[in-house]
């Protein structure tokens, strides 16, 4: 083998986009994927968890919901007050369709796939329709004071759950009313601090799953009105939360980083009474846990910290294997650095800019493994800013270092780079 050096490149910047939130397909082994940058990315579950599509992020649009419907039609809502229908094949953003109240907090379709209910900032929860094209408005379901933040709809479609601050209601779909409205902080010793439901869920049972910033998973009768179970599972807020298809498991996200699944276990070994029984903490994330999500066979959490992490349920495989193994998705699928060898150049991609280096360069020698001072140290040369709202896709510098790519979902820039004494000039071709 012949001598090489090695440069080890340290001046690269790249702050990775957050999780903001997941959706799994119901039917189907992907998963749906969308970041603090508004980008979204699809994950397929049948060939070992790979990435299969990314649709690049935009500034005018925030992604706080996604959701599968129809089929295997992806919608995503946010603070931007559109409802996005995402073209899998495009990767882009097909159309939209003004939610009309304002910034939209939370989205759900229901079992079938036919609706979309969104929940607001102004208070009003919607319903539309999933039509061949798009989706078209249904109707307006009752309007109370206080944001939509968390909707779950009953797996029969006949009611709807929506958590606001301070408390939930739960709405009946064919008359359009409130027919149950529960506070969640009257437990609360200091009633003056807000109670936020941050993610609720309603269970074929009629039993409301609510999950809050005090750190409680509670388990309500929204029938009688009243609380059945009360499980304080952390001193920090519980961000995220979703049950599994045969409603016998729940993944909890916190604030602190932490996951944690609560199981509906007997009481006594074979009898009939169960509870809801916390079981297994997680500690795979350093920042707040915005997203969860419970497949068949795993539980999968999304952070701030921007790692996707997958952890199978042991119970649920049938042997040992890579399906067994714990995964972490930590770094970019996408190739954020290409190097320009002859030219000694790297150009670094970030969201809305590219960054061109020259490396450093040294002229000593010494023996394997050694580190060598430079004499040159690595230089800064240009910065070039993308114009419009649109996310750098991809780019490119060419192996001599004189021509400079990009592109964004609809259009493609291309650049010639002149390096002299003086520094370095760009001329758009």
């Amino acid at each position: 083998m012949g001598e090489f050096q090695v440069h080890r490149v340290r001046f690269f910047g790249l702050v990775p986009a957050g999780v903001r939130c997941l959706a799994c397909h119901p039917r189907g082994a992907r998963l749906a994927l969308a970041r603090t940058d508004g980008a979204v990315e699809v994950y397929n579950f049948a060939a070992n968890y790979f990435q299969e599509k990314v649709i690049p992020g935009h500034e005018a649009r925030s992604v706080e919901s996604l959701c599968w419907a129809a089929g295997d039609r992806l919608f995503g809502a946010g603070l931007g007050g559109d409802i996005t229908e995402y073209d899998l094949r495009g990767l882009s953003a097909a159309r939209g369709v003004d939610g009309g109240g304002g910034p939209i907090w939370s989205m759900v379709a229901n079992g079938s796939g036919t609706r979309l209910a969104i929940g607001c900032e102004d208070g009003s929860v919607k319903i539309f329709q999933v039509v061949p094209g798009g989706i078209q408005f249904e109707r307006n379901l009752d309007r109370r004071k206080g944001r939509v933040l968390c909707l779950s709809w009953h797996p029969s479609g006949t009611h709807i759950v929506a958590g606001s601050i301070d408390f939930f209601r739960v709405i009946n779909v064919t008359s359009g009313q409130t027919v149950q409205r529960i506070m969640v902080n009257h437990q609360v010793e200091k009633a003056k601090r807000e109670c936020v439901v941050w993610a609720i869920a309603l269970l074929s049972s009629g039993t409301v799953v609510s999950a809050d910033s005090f750190g409680r998973v509670q388990f309500w009768d929204w029938e009688q009105g009243t609380l059945a179970e009360s499980h304080t599972i952390s001193t920090s807020a519980a961000l995220s939360l979703a049950v599994s298809e045969k409603e016998d498991s729940i993944v909890v996200g916190t604030s602190t980083g932490a996951t944690y699944q609560l199981q509906l276990l007997p009481v006594k070994l074979g009898g009939l009474e169960k509870r809801w029984v916390r079981t297994k903490p997680f500690q795979f994330h350093s920042h707040d846990v915005r997203a969860v999500a419970h497949s068949p066979t795993a539980l999968i959490s999304g952070g701030l910290d921007a790692q996707l992490v997958i952890r199978p349920l042991m119970e649920k495989v049938q042997k040992k294997g890579y399906d067994a193994v714990l995964r972490k998705f930590t770094f970019p699928h996408r190739r954020l650095v290409s190097c320009a060898r002859k030219a000694r150049l790297l150009l670094f991609q970030f969201s809305q800019y590219l960054e061109l280096w020259r490396l450093g360069s040294t002229e000593e020698t010494g023996k394997d493994g050694e580190v060598l001072p430079l004499c040159r140290m690595p230089e800064h040369l240009v910065q070039l800013k993308s114009k419009g709202p649109e996310h750098i896709y991809c780019s490119c510098v060419s192996p001599c270092g004189t021509w400079v790519g990009y592109s964004t979902a609809s259009r493609f820039q291309l650049y010639r780079v002149h390096c002299d004494g003086d520094g370095v000039s760009l001329r758009k071709v």
